[in-house]
């Protein structure tokens, strides 16, 4: 909401204060999120309750509407409308700049409104937006001296120029048998007509505008931003794809477009992209699907090296199909392919075969002892299936908590649950189908095959046989030691670094700088093309891109602009190498120290996920700012004492200067001069004011008035500034209506947060993770004094990360309840369940070994491995405890039993272990889902000594079974 002259604290109190209370009455209302009160204008960002998704929202947004719209009269008189902005979250993934030398910006422009207007025409192009912009605006230059000697006021010349070029209806006259319509001459056709405008003095002459002024169309001499492309001026065209379109194939439909259209771009005018979603997409796609074929082949050759040439290719062959089968299902529900739902089809190779195995395996040996095909097939399907579908449900399940997760986080990663949930569901039903088909057609009866003990005669039975043998004897001992390295575990895990979400792997990353607030916009253009200048000198650096006055333009989902402040500029730098970004980053910010001392700077990796740009973040809310200064001054003065925090700073920036001139209100309504008609000459005489509007086709020019270069460069001159008086009828110097000038600081901006004035103290780590350093700055902080009426909580990552796992564990108790509930109910009865959960929680004995040794932090990526990881265990440790009963049952000694059943079952358990372990490899080099893929390998790697060794062990001492030497 605008409202024009008014300080921070009329904004504030005057019409923010209006808004907030009306959006506080909406019920989808989380939080009000932002809000800045500055001169001039109000911004509130609103956050809505999680779980409203994408089809909700133009509701959401027609209520924000009509509860504004409620409101408006509360406004004051000089506000302007409030807009809601509710396409803030498009994301323009094609975006380029138009650049030239020796172009103007408007040939710029032109050029950019052409491709425009060819863009939006492209089948799945939802919007083209234009960045970069310089308007254009009339300059009516007159001489304040000259006015006061022709006793002309400044408002004559405004009201002449604003009728003369305004459209009006003349009427229509009948002219025999026509209707013709009146269009007076006079509008303007060329700037240069408005010279020739006559304006009456106070002698009743008329003077010709033109002898008394000068008049020039000009760009805007100090617009709202500017945009560089490798240091030249560039106008943005920014293109956003229609929801649910391939933007692979908006890319290539845009440059084949570009190409069609070289004709009609000047000579010497160049097009390149800032940042191109559709060549990240493809170039990321492609990585995935080479990852998912690398685990593809990992699984299939681990398959047929140990399972035997047949039944490994009818294993390879029911994953082949289950794997069809998730695609075109995904295709079917609309799934997108993109990076989580790829790294989760990768992730779920490994468990896809789980079930295959388990059935194959029980076929081949009975198949090879000679058993009818159809029967071995009847008889392995009918004692495994339920245990199947338990462990596959209990798979699911595991997911379930980041499917129902109704937080940005779990929309991000949403789809990670439903790759797991179709591809897990389809291999039941493709294993106890499709395997059993495919063995009766392949496998054979072997002709020297033994019983079933033969079957399992090999040296790694005996040796397995011998190993759990022994640890069943010393069962005790095995449960102590077990149990002394899940202490152990324990313990290192509260030594492993902790983190949220990781930096994208694509070699882009951004330098934001702030000037002192309050510092003009073209001082902050000039730093800012010093330092792209600079950043372009450094080796292995392809491109920039610099904005000044805003953020960039929204080109990927994670992106957050800034709001515009003169102050502040950005650039995004591109390299040929990711690896190459940390040491540029050392140079730049040594030479901002250097070159540029006054400047806060903040360098920051491309995010690939939910986060924010300060990690850790320290907010105070009360009353009085002045209080909440102090408060922040405390916190910054504790940040910057650590050695490790960076970046320290905070957002109410500092107080500005403003120059306030002491009105004289008897005197002015002796002269007939008002407060207004004081603020509108001091406006005419310094930056100008509008008085009319100079239409050229398409586009608005304003006209503004304002006094020549020599008269309003000296800030001294202001006192001699001629104000008209209608008493008078000439003009008086404003030293007679002001008692003096008086400069003072203010506040450049009001900052709250849920209707409570807050200001955030943040910093950043000089390293990858806030964790270490948070840990370290929070006590102090949090010992610092607050005086009634105010608190201190803490946002930045650590808020984000809480909030995520909140959502999250809100959803686990349900997802592990279900999953306990399965588990009893296929055993129907208390003991084997309690038996395969009493194994669960020893996992976090490879996850810590697994972190620590790789060097890894356990993130939100890496929660999320360890849910899958559970799932897996329980899967696994079902299938055995079932083998284990289903022996017992046949009347096997209890321990015989025991053994037997864990030595049948220790080839598709290892055979499930390796192949998910090893599929997950090619996972080790994303960025992304390292982390995740080391938590799931080195856990399952543990789980499955676990699974095979101390379950039996504790099956066998929960039911007292006693030690068989003959067993």
């Amino acid at each position: 909401t605008n409202y024009p002259g008014a300080t921070p604290q009329q904004v504030e109190e005057e019409v923010t204060y209006h808004i907030e209370e009306a959006m506080q009455q909406l019920g989808q209302l989380k939080r009000l999120k932002k809000t800045i009160s500055r001169e001039g204008q109000s911004e509130i960002d609103i956050e809505f309750k999680d779980g409203y998704y994408a089809d909700d929202m133009p509701d959401i947004y027609d209520e924000v509407r009509r509860k504004v719209k409620d409101m408006v009269h509360k406004l004051p008189p000089g506000a302007q409308e409030p807009q809601v902005n509710d396409d803030f979250a498009d994301v323009f993934g094609i975006y380029l700049a138009v650049t030239g030398d020796g172009y103007s910006w408007r040939d710029l422009k032109d050029t950019a409104e052409e491709l425009k207007k060819q863009f939006i025409l492209l089948k799945g192009v939802r919007k083209v937006q234009l960045g970069g912009e310089i308007s254009e605006e009339v300059i009516v230059e007159i001489s304040r001296t000259k006015l006061a000697e022709l006793g002309i006021a400044l408002e004559t010349i405004g009201r002449v120029l604003d009728s003369q070029n305004v459209v009006s209806d003349a009427g229509r006259i009948r002219v025999g048998e026509d209707y013709i319509s009146i269009w007076p001459t006079g509008e303007f056709r060329s700037v240069s007509e408005i010279e020739n405008v006559l304006i009456s003095s106070d002698e009743r002459k008329l003077i010709r505008l033109g002898d008394i002024a000068t008049i020039r169309r000009v760009y805007q001499e100090i617009p709202d931003s500017f945009m560089y492309h490798n240091g030249k001026p560039a106008i943005t065209l920014a293109v956003s794809a229609l929801p649910g379109v391939n933007v692979v194939e908006i890319g290539a439909l845009i440059e084949a477009k570009l190409e069609e259209l070289q004709n009609i771009i000047p000579v010497g005018m160049e097009i390149d992209d800032i940042y191109n979603q559709p060549r990240e997409v493809e170039k990321s796609v492609s990585g995935f699907v080479n990852s998912v074929v690398e685990a593809l082949i990992i699984v299939v050759v681990v398959l047929l090296l140990f399972m035997g040439l047949r039944v490994g290719l009818i294993i390879g062959a029911v994953l082949l199909i289950t794997v069809s089968g998730t695609l075109w299902l995904m295709n079917m529900f609309g799934i997108e392919l993109q990076r989580v739902s790829l790294g989760a089809l990768i992730i779920a190779l490994g468990m896809l075969v789980d079930n295959a195995i388990v059935v194959s395996e029980g076929m081949m040996i009975r198949i090879q002892r000679g058993m009818n095909a159809v029967q071995a097939g009847t008889e392995v399907v009918g004692q495994t299936n339920m245990a199947l579908l338990g462990g596959t449900v209990i798979g699911i399940l595991a997911f379930s908590s980041i499917g129902l997760s109704d937080n940005n986080t779990g929309e991000f990663a949403r789809s990670l649950f439903y790759v797991i949930l179709i591809s897990l569901s389809l291999s039941w039903i493709t294993a106890i189908t499709v395997t059993p088909m495919l063995c009766a057609l392949l496998l054979k009866p072997d002709p020297n095959a033994g019983d079933a003990e033969d079957a399992y005669s090999g040296k790694g039975f005996v040796l397995f046989r011998n190993v759990l043998k022994s640890a069943i004897k010393l069962r005790y001992l095995t449960i102590g030691v077990v149990f002394t390295l899940f202490g152990l575990g324990v313990w290192g895990f509260t030594h492993i670094k902790q983190g949220f979400f990781p930096s994208a792997s694509t070699p882009i990353f951004f330098v934001d700088t702030w000037e002192v607030e309050g510092t003009d916009i073209r001082q902050t253009r000039d730093d800012t093309l010093r330092l792209g200048a600079f950043i372009r000198s450094l080796p292995g650096v392809e491109k920039t891109s610099s904005v000044v006055g805003q953020g960039l333009t929204r080109f990927t989902l994670v992106y957050e602009p800034e709001s515009p402040f003169s102050s502040y500029s950005q650039i995004l730098v591109r390299t040929e190498d990711r690896d190459q970004i940390p040491e540029m980053q050392r140079q730049i910010k040594e030479f901002i120290a250097r070159e540029l001392p006054d400047t806060e700077p903040k360098i920051k990796n491309l995010r690939i996920g939910p986060g924010r740009d300060a990690k850790i973040e320290a907010r105070f809310g009360g009353p009085d700012p002045v209080v909440l200064r102090e408060l922040s001054e405390q916190a910054k003065a504790i940040m910057r004492a650590d050695p490790e925090a960076i970046e320290v700073r905070d957002d109410w920036r500092q107080p500005v200067k403003k120059i306030r001139p002491i009105f004289n209100e008897q005197v002015g309504r002796e002269l007939g001069i008002t407060r207004d008609d004081l603020s509108a000459f001091l406006q005419s005489a310094t930056e100008g004011a509008p008085v009319g509007i100079y239409r050229d086709g398409i586009r608005l020019l304003p006209i503004k008035l304002r006094s020549p270069e020599e008269e309003r460069s000296d800030v001294g001159n202001l006192q001699d500034i001629q104000v008209w008086s209608p008493v008078l009828n000439h003009s008086v110097p404003v030293s007679q209506v002001v008692d003096g000038f008086e400069t003072v600081f203010e506040n450049s901006m009001i900052r709250s947060r849920n209707r409570k004035w807050t200001i955030i103290a943040s910093c950043n780590p000089a390293g990858e993770l806030a964790d270490p350093l948070f840990a370290r700055l929070r006590p102090q902080m949090e010992a610092i004094e607050l005086p009634p009426g105010y608190m201190l909580d803490w946002g930045g990552e650590y808020e984000d990360s809480i909030e995520a796992q909140d959502a999250l564990f809100k959803q686990l108790p349900m997802g592990f309840l279900m999953m306990i509930i399965v588990t009893v109910l296929l055993f129907s009865s208390v003991r084997q369940p309690l038996i395969i959960w009493l194994v669960v929680p020893l996992a976090v004995i490879g996850i810590t070994a697994g972190l620590l040794g790789y060097g890894g932090s356990f993130d939100f990526m890496a929660l999320l491995g360890s849910l899958a990881l559970i799932g897996l265990m329980i899967k696994n440790s079902i299938v055995l405890v079932e083998e284990i009963d289903l022996q017992i049952a046949q009347g096997k000694p209890p321990l015989t039993g025991v053994l037997d059943a864990t030595v049948s079952r220790m080839r598709p358990v290892m055979m499930a272990a390796s192949t998910t372990i090893l599929g997950l490899i090619p996972l080790l080099s994303d960025v992304f889902f390292v982390n995740m893929s080391v938590t799931m390998m080195a856990g399952l790697g543990v789980a499955t000594v676990l699974t095979l060794i101390v379950l039996p062990t504790m099956y066998a001492t929960l039911f007292r079974m006693p030690f068989d030497q003959d067993a």
